[in-house]
């Protein structure tokens, strides 16, 4: 799947009770897998009765029941995350038990609309998906090349020189790629050249 738009503003939590068992539902940004499991060490509570989490980091994504029956938790939580368009994002999700048994579909229901509802109205961070270009031009074009990368928010990263010309590498949000690959193809006749490298992480 293609990463989502949007990670979380900031740290959020949600809390209701369903058949007196308590859920509390607490979300944060995060950037990686190690983060994310920081954040679980942060925020598990040892006398829950379970303490169940899921993240979504672009590819990566990880989920955990924590003792309750196979997919009534972790598989809810990730499907909340990714249901309320979110990427970059761990939610843990914590139950105090209350004497009813909710059953494999009420669990399901109860972690997943709990996951879902502390999202649901969460502020957003859009992210952007960076990519990184090498770009050759000869030397009458580098004052177009110039004007093109500020116009495209283009950050050079490294210049070189050489009898032809200059080769540059830089960094710049994916969407404005190919208008600025068309833009100098177009306005220096295709003597300018550039060529899509391995993309970057996402970032605010």
């Amino acid at each position: 799947m293609q990463a989502m738009p949007y990670t979380l503003a900031q740290p959020v939590q949600y809390e209701q009770d369903i058949k007196h068992s308590r859920f509390l539902a607490l979300a944060s940004p995060v950037q990686t897998p190690e983060q994310a499991m920081d954040y679980l060490r942060q925020v598990s509570v040892a006398d829950a009765t379970h303490n169940c989490w899921a993240y979504r980091i672009g590819q990566n994504y990880r989920s955990s029941d924590d003792g309750e029956p196979a997919g009534t938790a972790g598989r809810p939580i990730l499907a909340a995350i990714d249901g309320q368009g979110f990427d970059q994002v761990m939610v843990v999700l914590i139950r105090w038990y209350g004497g009813i048994k909710l059953g494999a579909g009420g669990l399901v229901r109860a972690y997943g609309g709990t996951a879902a509802e502390c999202l649901r109205t969460a502020p957003r961070r859009e992210l952007v998906r960076y990519c990184q270009a090498s770009i050759n031009s000869p030397f009458e074009d580098l004052g177009l090349l110039h004007t093109c990368l500020d116009a495209h928010l283009a950050e050079k990263l490294s210049e070189h020189f050489d009898e032809h010309g200059a080769q540059l590498h830089v960094r710049l949000p994916h969407a404005q790629l190919a208008g600025l690959s068309l833009r100098l193809r177009d306005a220096s006749r295709n003597r300018i050249t550039v060529t899509c490298d391995e993309p970057d992480h996402d970032a605010s």
